[in-house]
């Protein structure tokens, strides 16, 4: 990544004069009317501040499946039950003796009557009164807190602190309290400063690829101006649709990664430019008209991808991909206005306040001012010519190798039993576990709706449930004010992460609760958040196959229309896929718990929730056709001016190596910055995103990519004539010639279909 001078190899010959596309027409004047631009970002900064103090919304996520009996009884408790319809706290008290000796009595009903007046309690149950609430050694008890909120991420952290402040002033020696539950954990998992991270590193990545500090910090500047737009208009988006409080994290970190990722490959090619001889102004206008292309296209993709996520019918995933989606539209639009008029008060100086980073190989160019290859990249390039299948087959068994662990990945959603030892959930969920067994720590809820039968037709219907097999305990049915609904609480013999609860869920659903409830007019739904968890697992898995071929086949039309080849989309997507899959096989190997989860944190078994290889599917198979854009285009201009495969492969190599490689080491830095987060998924996503780039900039990119292409030879590019007349031409490769002296002869300044100045591929 080290940095290069730019030297040009050009004769004396007069410059052309060329008229340049919509983008550099756009920069020219972003250029002339710097002063402007920058104000009119000042501007929607403040309106779009203004905006989010008057109308924001508050975080909300629905991880139920729509249509599902969890679902349903969810609506029935919410609709006719709302006492038991909110979300609860677990208040768990061991002793050395009796719960029942009577100063631990007063200390248990002293604390739950303090706890009864804290903000969001709606009700306290008193575990003297209800049975069940008592283990059989007597030493252990547990209190359920009914909150007013039906959804953890609608309660307050404030008031969730003031429950663990209450519980912890309520400990003393001979009397442990732990507090458990999904709001307790969202309360104790506290927050990372990752963007702070993520753009020292990215700071850091700069300045050694550049060697200047004005270079490093032009992609720096536009990445945070459009980040300060973007994370501001969320709460508005909030407002409208369920967004959950993961979705900033994630929308940040691919702001800032794409923001200065555009930037830097737009940085790279103005210093060429500047190299080649062009002025000021025109130097801009040429590196939108070249680069801002693969900018558009790529930032194209990564949109692209994200609109899968629609595709899969849940709320907060479509919440997440809207705000994802905003951030990469502002970032590209900071990229095309912004960037342009920041060169027009800092590109005279681009290469100023340069660090002592050593000898500096300098990169020259030809006349048309493509980049002359290296010795390294021609030889590495003959390389991978010579050895072509070997180089795919080593590629393809590197990937699949990575992969193999996803063979054996066990779906399902964390729980407090993953979190550390000093946690309080993970307290609770322990002594839960032993003092009552394992499946009190993910109870199911049965909604009944008693219709006119009353509140005596839900006994038969518990008593039916209680000998189900994998049933340790139901608990006396409740009955709301109406008559008409009742709540039955199943305490499963296992575990919420077990394969037989699960099984549990659907013996119930398909046999148990059909046969008690027939000719009784009862209708019985299977609900909780064991129960939600499977739901939500298996609606997305369903889901799953329309997100894959959705995003994949728009994605490769994206590339046909830019690259007016049959073949490159067939094997991008091919290559994003193996990509994906050593991701998935990495992301499952950490949640094992073995030495490589114990590295990040993550020290016992851990499921991976469904949605997560979803989520990671739409980022990485956008950010991965970044590349593939990027180097592409540079291949493809090399194929325009030689009608050289070989020598096509070499110059991509030796045009983006580097920013490639950069590129890819602040997308690694970026993402890698989610790995100390406390939230055990954001880890996960974390350690995909940032080991599949890896893989992709080096395996994918500079082996198997070139590897591929050797072996296809001229095939690549091509395109029959029928559709050559009826495809669009986007020139996303750019011109180059047509700004630099001389230019190709006969091609600068024209608009001359360029499939007559190549040989058609055999």
């Amino acid at each position: 990544m080290a940095d290069t001078h730019t030297t040009l190899i050009s004769d004396d010959r007069p410059a052309a004069t060329a008229r340049p596309g919509p983008l550099g027409r756009l920069a020219r004047v972003a250029f002339r009317r710097r002063g402007r631009v920058v104000v009119a970002w000042i501007l929607a900064l403040g309106i779009a501040l203004g905006l989010s103090a008057a109308f924001a919304g508050d975080f909300a996520a629905d991880y139920s499946a729509p249509g599902s009996d969890s679902k349903q009884a969810q609506d029935l408790l919410s609709e006719r039950f709302p006492a038991q319809s909110g979300d609860t706290v677990d208040v768990v008290v061991q002793a050395d003796g009796p719960v029942t000796d009577p100063a631990v009595r007063s200390d248990v009903s002293t604390l739950l009557e303090e706890l009864s007046g804290l903000p969001q309690v709606a009700a306290v149950e008193a575990p003297y009164a209800v049975p069940g609430s008592i283990s059989q050694d007597g030493q252990t008890l547990v209190s359920r807190i009914n909150l007013d909120v039906t959804n953890p991420d609608d309660m307050p952290i404030g008031d969730t602190e003031e429950l663990l402040a209450a519980a912890d002033a309520a400990d003393r020696p001979g009397l442990d309290i732990a507090l458990g539950g999904q709001t307790i954990q969202l309360a104790e998992e506290g927050e990372v400063g990752s963007e702070g991270i993520a753009l020292i590193a990215a700071a850091l990545i700069l300045l050694v690829t550049f060697g200047s500090v004005v270079a490093a910090g032009l992609p720096i500047g536009v990445a945070v101006s459009g980040l300060a737009v973007s994370a501001t208009l969320t709460g508005l988006i909030a407002a409208v649709t369920d967004v959950p409080d993961w979705a900033t994290a994630l929308a940040t970190m691919m702001g800032i990664a794409l923001g200065i990722d555009y930037v830097l490959l737009m940085v790279t090619r103005f210093r060429e430019w500047r190299a080649a001889g062009l002025d000021l102004e025109a130097s801009t206008v040429a590196t939108l008209d070249t680069a801002g292309r693969a900018v558009m296209v790529a930032g194209s993709t990564v949109v692209v991808s994200m609109l899968g996520l629609f595709a899969m019918g849940l709320s907060f995933m479509r919440g997440a991909a809207v705000v994802t989606i905003v951030a990469v539209l502002v970032v590209m639009a900071a990229a095309i206005t912004l960037f342009p008029a920041f060169l027009g008060y800092f590109g005279r100086w681009v290469d100023r306040l340069r660090l002592p980073l050593g000898r500096r190989r300098p990169v020259q160019l030809a006349a048309g001012g493509h980049v002359v290859p290296a010795r390294a990249w021609q030889r590495w390039g003959s390389l991978i010519d010579r050895h072509s299948v070997i180089a795919s087959l080593a590629g393809v068994a590197v990937l699949l190798v990575l992969a193999a662990p996803f063979l054996g990945v066990r779906y399902g959603f964390p729980d407090a039993g993953n979190n550390t030892e000093d946690k309080s959930t993970r307290q609770a969920y322990d002594m839960l576990a032993e003092s009552f067994g394992a499946g009190t720590n993910g109870p199911l809820l049965l909604a009944a709706d008693l219709g006119s039968g009353g509140g005596a037709a839900v006994q038969p219907v518990a008593d039916e449930v209680s000998g189900t097999p994998g049933v340790a305990a139901v608990l006396p049915p409740q009955v709301n004010g109406a008559g008409d609904t009742a709540l039955i609480t199943v305490i499963p013999t296992t575990g919420p992460q077990a394969d037989a609860t699960e099984d549990l869920v659907h013996n119930l659903r398909d046999d148990v609760l059909p046969a008690a409830t027939d000719g009784t007019g009862v209708e019985a739904h299977v609900g909780g958040v064991t129960a939600t968890a499977i739901d939500s697992n298996a609606n997305v898995a369903n889901r799953l196959p329309l997100l894959i071929g959705g995003v994949i086949g728009l994605s490769m039309l994206l590339l046909f229309v830019s690259f007016r080849s049959i073949v490159i989309p067939f094997t991008a997507a091919v290559m994003n896929l193996l990509s994906v899959a050593a991701a998935y096989g990495l992301m499952a190997l950490v949640l094992e718990g073995g030495w490589a989860g114990q590295l990040l944190g993550i020290d016992t078994e851990t499921p991976m929730p469904a949605f997560i290889p979803v989520i990671v599917f739409a980022v990485l198979f956008g950010l991965s056709m970044d590349y593939e854009v990027f180097l592409l285009s540079r291949m493809r201009e090399s194929w325009l001016r030689t009608g050289s495969n070989s020598r096509a492969i070499v110059d991509g190599l030796a045009g983006t190596g580097r920013v490639i490689t950069a590129a890819a080491a602040i997308m690694v830095a970026v993402f890698a910055a989610f790995i100390p987060s406390p939230e055990v998924f954001l880890k996960v996503i974390g350690v995909g995103m940032a080991a599949a780039i890896l893989i992709d900039a080096t395996v994918v990119r500079m082996l198997l990519v070139p590897a591929v292409m050797h072996l296809l030879g001229r095939s690549n590019w091509w395109l029959p004539r029928w559709l050559d007349d009826r495809v669009p031409q986007l020139h996303v490769e750019g011109r180059p010639e047509v700004f630099l002296p001389g230019g190709r002869e006969g091609l600068a300044g024209s608009d001359e279909d360029e499939r007559d100045k190549v040989p058609a591929p055999a």
